[in-house]
């Protein structure tokens, strides 16, 4: 008998005197709760927005046009010359005197480390919670780049806003179930030690921008 079939043996004798209608399965979650956000679109990005920068990210909302002098700007005021760019990122979006650390072959975890940092699309972004979602499709990269490098620099077009959690949950369910790993960012890593002393850039990168195209 596997261990498996050990745990699901004894959790099968624990439930035996619980009544059927108690029973975890048969228990109904309310589903009441919204499901879609009707506010205006101008107002979620704003949100959206300013729930990011609450998290001590930097955030630009900018048009089109401006997206490539921003990304070059951005970039010029941190020194970095040489960038991750995972593969399918618009090659439109990479500035002149950028030298691109192309991820193909896979960079090794070392080079990640070391790197300047990497940029990134997106796959949603959420307003309720200033939340960044990643389902690792093309421009994402896989996972370890959006971990590995202390600067990440993200882009996130306005359409790909949206108001609510339920909302970015059911519309990431396509990746989920292609096995896509999912990653949510809310602001720069971080966690407190056991005084509370806030230490950044623990499980992920020390620095966030995002730049929302509007």
């Amino acid at each position: 008998m596997s261990a498996k079939d050990t745990i699901l043996r004894r959790i099968h004798t624990a439930l035996r005197d619980v009544p059927p209608a108690e029973r975890p399965e048969d228990v109904r979650v309310a589903r009441d709760y919204r499901l879609t956000d009707d506010a205006p679109r101008a107002e979620i990005v704003q949100q959206f927005a300013e729930r990011v920068a609450e998290y001590k990210a930097a955030v630009r909302v900018v048009r089109e046009a401006d997206l490539v002098a921003t990304i070059a700007a951005a970039l010029r005021a941190r020194g970095i010359s040489r960038l991750v760019v995972p593969a399918g990122l618009p090659e439109a979006w990479l500035p002149p005197d950028i030298t691109p650390l192309r991820d193909t072959p896979p960079l090794s975890h070392t080079q990640l480390d070391t790197s300047e940092g990497v940029i990134t699309s997106c796959a949603l972004g959420i307003a309720q919670t200033g939340t960044i979602v990643l389902d690792h499709g093309l421009g994402q990269g896989r996972r370890a780049l959006s971990l590995l490098p202390d600067y990440h620099l993200c882009i996130v077009r306005a359409a790909q806003v949206i108001g609510l959690v339920p909302e970015a949950i059911g519309m990431l369910d396509e990746a989920a179930h292609a096995g896509r790993p999912l990653t949510f960012i809310s602001g720069p890593s971080a966690t407190s030690d056991i005084e509370l002393n806030r230490v950044e850039g623990v499980h992920g990168p020390r620095t966030l921008e995002v730049i929302v195209i509007v």
